[in-house]
């Protein structure tokens, strides 16, 4: 029998929901699985044939502890996946920019460093855009997302600022697709398409996840647009165990928001297949180990 690690942090120490379906769908290959929380110092990492990243959504919170554990697994070369070099590279939104560069439609962005003196009125008008969306370049769920208008930058810019002194910040063009259409999430388990969700936000709001009233649900995704999310991919040489594309559509086309290769939510528990298909990938490559 295989023993595998799913990775989650104390807030989801018997895992989520999704997580708990991929377990049940690896017991008939003969896997086990178990939750193991990522900065537990008595958990032994080379104890597993495979380490999977499924729930460490506080890392962005522990960057350095986080990275610093990433160090100690390819120390003792334990394999996980997404491989480290994925995570690392995934961990800061500049990713999108070097994905912009071989290609990939990227929602329009503006890529700032620590430190960098930027006025949010004229960096908006320089855009020619009414409103944008920030976040630091290193964060999840929406932590410390703000939007502004033109007309309420003067509002924002201490904010601003303070996170700019903090850190690198993205600056996107709001999309109101979010709000009219909702947020397309494709889910790819080794290259392959398995399924999609759409995600919406509560009335007034821009932010799709639970924690802001966001809500998703399933969704037929039309071919073209699954071609487009597996183009995102074509960009990354490295093979992954799992990929969720995250994009608005625009008049038939996917703007890329989010390439998530680090810990994301898969919505398993929305196609009755997707479970199986998880866990035929993971035990795909353990075959490989062996």
């Amino acid at each position: 029998m295989a023993r595998i690690a799913f990775v989650t942090d104390t807030s989801f120490p018997d895992l989520t929901e999704g997580d708990r379906l991929g377990v049940d769908a690896l017991r008939p290959h003969g896997v086990v699985v178990e939750a193991a929380i990522w900065h537990d110092p008595a958990i032994d990492w080379t104890a597993f044939d495979l380490v999977v990243l499924r729930s460490t959504w506080d890392y962005h919170l522990r960057l350095a502890e986080f990275a610093a554990w990433l160090d100690a697994l390819d120390a003792q070369q334990v394999q996980v996946c997404n491989p480290t070099d994925v995570i690392r590279w995934n961990m800061e939104k500049t990713y999108l920019s070097d994905l912009q560069d071989a290609g990939v439609t990227v929602l329009p962005s503006v890529w700032l460093p620590q430190g960098a003196r930027a006025d949010l009125a004229d960096l908006l008008a320089e855009k020619g855009w009414t409103q944008a969306v920030i976040k630091p370049v290193v964060s999840a769920n929406a932590h410390e997302t703000l939007r502004a208008a033109g007309s309420d930058a003067a509002v924002v810019q201490p904010k601003f600022a303070e996170l700019l002194q903090n850190g690198g910040v993205i600056v996107q063009e709001f999309a109101p697709e979010i709000q009219r259409h909702g947020e397309w999430s494709f889910m790819f388990f080794n290259g392959e398409y398995s399924h999609a969700a759409i995600k919406r936000p509560q009335a007034g709001d821009f932010r799709v996840q639970l924690d802001y009233g966001g809500g998703f649900a399933a969704i037929e995704a039309p071919p073209e647009l699954v071609t487009q999310a597996a183009g995102v991919l074509e960009a990354i040489e490295t093979e992954l165990l799992y990929a969720r594309v995250d994009a608005i559509e625009r008049d038939g086309q996917l703007l890329l928001m989010e390439l998530e290769l680090i810990e994301p939510y898969l919505f398993l528990e929305l196609d009755p297949a997707a479970p199986a298909r998880f866990a035929e990938a993971i035990a795909a490559r353990l075959q490989e180990k062996v």
